[in-house]
Parts: structure tokens; C-alpha cells; sequence
């Protein structure tokens, strides 16, 4: 689906929020790979599931139509630092629901951009009658849990020894949903 594009400004930073568009295919490609190398809060390495340009482009056009499906982009001078996607479940038993997931660019931390991301798909669920919304985090990512509990969201369950980070330890994946009736 696509939303009107929204403008935000945050600590001294102007961006927009909009609908991925096409065009947007080769930036994102290289942006997942940046961003996959920047933390261990996401669930790949750098390089891993790699997605080329023509998989993104049919990703976008593929969210762009679908009613439970939203590709968002968050542009700062014309440059994508973050981006965020709803992906319903097209099964009739899970046709209520959708997962959500979000990554911003390091350097654009603490603007707002994943909470407006968040706060972007949160509204376009509950005014397009999406009951639940779905995400996994990691254990340790508690500024991201806490913006996910502000937003409704409540942890349903821990995947325990889920993740095997760099330092060789074994992490907990925390599930969480948000139900809106």
C-alpha cells in the first residue's frame, strides 16, 4: 500500500517519510548492506541475504499493491538512512496480522526516524484494519524494546539462545505483538 508522505524535524534534522518508491531499488540494496554492518541488533552480517536491485524493485512493487504489505522510507537531503516494512501473512487464518521491521542508518540515530517509522506503520495498521502487528528484537536492544512498549507492543515470548553474536555468546530473541481491536 502506499501513504501520503510526512515531514519531520528533530533535533536540528529535516526528513520525510514516504512510500518506497521503485527508484528507490539500488540505494536500498547498498543501504541494507551498510546498515547490517553497523550493529548486531539486526539478524544479519553484513552481505548475508544479500537483496539485488531487481529483487528490491519487485519487493516495492509487490508492497505497493498489496493491501497488508507497507514499504516506508525515511530521506534526509535526498539520501535513504532508514527504512521500514509491514508484511502481511496471506493465509486466511493470519490475514489480521503483519511484522513489522525497521534499521536506520547509525549516523542518523536519536532523530526519531525508527520511532517515526514505527509510528508511520502503527497508524496506517489500525486505520486499514490490521488487528496485530508482529516484531522480534534483540534481548539486549532495550531502547528499542522500550519505543515498542510505548507503541502497545508486548512481549509474547523469548526464543532463548536464539542468536550467536561476535563475541561468541549465545542471545535471547524477544517476540513481541501489539493487538488493536
Amino acid at each position: 500500500m502506499i501513504i501520503n508522505k510526512r515531514e519531520f524535524c528533530v533535533n536540528g534534522i529535516s526528513y520525510t517519510i514516504r512510500s518506497a518508491m521503485e527508484k528507490d531499488a539500488k540505494e536500498l540494496s547498498e543501504l541494507r548492506v551498510q546498515i547490517d554492518g553497523e550493529t548486531e541488533n539486526l539478524d544479519r552480517e553484513k552481505g548475508e541475504a544479500f537483496i539485488d536491485i531487481p529483487a528490491f524493485e519487485r519487493m516495492i512493487k509487490m508492497d505497493a499493491e498489496k493491501p497488508r504489505n507497507l514499504f516506508l522510507v525515511a530521506v534526509v537531503h535526498d539520501r535513504i538512512v532508514g527504512f521500514s516494512r509491514c508484511e502481511g501473512i496471506y493465509l486466511n487464518r493470519f490475514s489480521h496480522k503483519v511484522e513489522f521491521g525497521v534499521c536506520v542508518l547509525k549516523d542518523y540515530w536519536g532523530y526519531g526516524i525508527g520511532k517515526n517509522l514505527l509510528k508511520e506503520s502503527v497508524s496506517w495498521a489500525d486505520s486499514n484494519g490490521i488487528k496485530k502487528m508482529t516484531l522480534s528484537v534483540l534481548e539486549t536492544n532495550e531502547k528499542a524494546i522500550n519505543l515498542y512498549k510505548r507503541f502497545g507492543f508486548e512481549i509474547e515470548g523469548i526464543l532463548k539462545n536464539d542468536r550467536k553474536l561476535a563475541d561468541g555468546k549465545y542471545y535471547n530473541t524477544i517476540m513481541m505483538g501489539r493487538f488493536h481491536e
